[in-house]
């Protein structure tokens, strides 16, 4: 069913569907999307108060989703967790599209602590965040399923944006560069955090442990070890892919080392460019 003037289908573009699976963000009618995050719609003067909240609806289909999957969340089975009709849901908000922006801004809220983002400096400030970033994925995996290239931009987006900027900004990067920094952590995070959810799906598909799964290649691995056609896998040692090593904090570390180098060349230029003026 699609949704036109006055109905309340959840079709295509309601549900933010994209035909291969995934939601995508900004799928459904945005400037009502803008007006629910910011809260400047209008609001009924008269009439009985209501029996809900759109802060309860979007806690209730947050509640969902990291139960029971992206997959699962619809207006019936939101209204369902509420106890409610799925009609009255419309009252509050055009349809699915409209929660899921909603959706994505609350559980991306920053947190009011400033200590969170670290100790002041700008390199503290991205490590924080990606640490931040793969803890909000691991508490809600459904967001991987969402395609956020166009997303909706509500309070908690932009007060997260304008924290981290406000500890970056001493870089001395251009504009474009203080947005790529954070772009480039952003992506290595979301990478990391889609590799552990599929190592996660994968055990709950299969009903083998990760240590199960290649105790079983273990026969076959060794016997190619010691054929000589891979003498440089044959010689790392007996940790190289042990559970003990971290992946994540070593990569994002190695980011942060490259944008220091380049934070540091930045600024012996604006040096060196300071003094010839100087002279001149």
């Amino acid at each position: 069913m699609t949704r036109g003037k006055g109905g309340t289908g959840e079709g295509a573009r309601g549900q933010g569907a994209r035909g291969d699976g995934r939601e995508a963000s900004g799928s459904g009618d945005i400037v009502r999307t803008l007006q629910l995050l910011w809260d400047t719609g209008r609001r009924p003067s008269r009439g009985p108060k209501p029996a809900l909240t759109l802060d309860r609806i979007v806690e209730a289909a947050v509640q969902v989703a990291d139960a029971e999957g992206l997959h699962a969340l619809s207006m019936r089975r939101v209204a369902t967790e509420l106890g409610t009709g799925a009609m009255s849901l419309y009252r509050y908000l055009p349809g699915k599209a409209e929660l899921l922006d909603l959706m994505l801004d609350h559980v991306q809220r920053p947190s009011g602590n400033p200590a969170d983002l670290g100790d002041g400096s700008w390199r503290s400030a991205l490590e924080a965040m990606g640490r931040a970033t793969l803890a909000l994925y691991r508490r809600h995996p459904w967001l991987l399923q969402v395609n956020q290239s166009r997303p909706v931009l509500g309070p908690s987006a932009l007060d997260g944006m304008e924290k981290v900027l406000s500890r970056i900004k001493s870089t001395g990067l251009t504009d474009p560069e203080l947005i790529s920094a954070i772009i480039a952590v952003d992506g290595y995070v979301v990478g990391a955090a889609r590799t552990q959810l599929y190592q996660q799906e994968a055990e709950h598909r299969s009903g083998l442990t990760d240590a199960e799964f290649w105790q079983a290649q273990a026969p076959f691995l060794t016997e190619l070890m010691t054929s000589g056609r891979y003498p440089l896998l044959a010689g790392l040692s007996e940790d190289a892919f042990g559970a003990d090593f971290d992946h994540f904090e070593f990569g994002l570390q190695r980011i942060l080392d490259g944008l220091e180098v380049f934070v540091g060349r930045r600024a012996t230029d604006a040096a060196t460019d300071a003094d010839a003026d100087a002279e001149g």
